[in-house]
């Protein structure tokens, strides 16, 4: 994050942060996602406003809460109830993948998500129907949200990206270009020029293999616009 004295990106620099080029898209995206996930919601609004700016090439993934914490002893009463309805919203993304195809779930994860995160509906059996009707899928994918059927795949979605970042952060796992990290945690999302200014700076600190932690705490909660 620190500025170099040459205001224009090298070859190399614009290749890691994923700055557009003649040829098309720079960097390879991939983000894993729990659609529960309040944070995880703010920084996909931060991926999407980066996409509209920038040519990038962004595949959405699975990944699990519930998962994460299955044998997690110190989960207190609030979370042990929170993951089983955030697990039926995982399992039906993963099944919607599986049935319908990879170009489904970005669109359905931004249909629960509208619901769940700015729309404050908390009640899985309203969010889950309604996010599928406006995806355009079948209804009785909705009966995959209390199926194990696809959980392999949606176990292995989450070990493809928390195995790049480790066990102990959660959701979201950003991969650019083969660099990953969780977060960032962010609220609100940023728009237009300090949208590209916050992705410029988190890729290129990421890109450094020593870097691990850069952390303060938390002064609100997310902000949805």
């Amino acid at each position: 994050m620190n500025p170099e004295q040459n205001t224009e990106p090298s070859a190399d620099t614009a290749s890691a942060v994923g700055t557009a080029s003649a040829t098309g898209p720079v960097a390879t995206v991939e983000f894993w996602f729990d659609p529960s996930c309040p944070w995880a919601w703010m920084t996909s609004r931060w991926v999407d406003e980066v996409h509209r700016q920038r040519e990038i090439d962004v595949t959405w993934n699975i990944m699990s809460l519930a998962v994460l914490n299955e044998n997690n002893d110190d989960i207190d009463e609030a979370h042990k109830a929170f993951f089983p309805r955030a697990l039926r919203y995982t399992r039906l993304v993963a099944a919607a993948k599986e049935l319908h195809g990879q170009q489904v779930v970005k669109p359905l994860y931004d249909a629960l998500g509208t619901r769940i995160h700015p729309g404050g509906e908390s009640d899985p059996d309203v969010v889950i129907p309604a996010a599928i009707a406006e995806v355009g899928l079948p209804a009785d994918l909705a009966a995959y949200a209390d199926s194990d059927e696809f959980d392999a795949q949606m176990r292995a979605s989450h070990t493809a990206g928390i195995s790049r970042v480790g066990q102990d952060v959660g959701t979201p796992v950003i991969a650019v270009n083969g660099v990953a990290f969780f977060g960032p945690v962010i609220s609100p999302a940023p728009k237009g020029e300090m949208a590209l200014t916050l992705w410029d700076g988190v890729v290129a600190a990421a890109s450094y293999e020593g870097f691990f932690e850069l952390k303060r705490s938390r002064t609100t909660g997310p902000v949805f616009d």
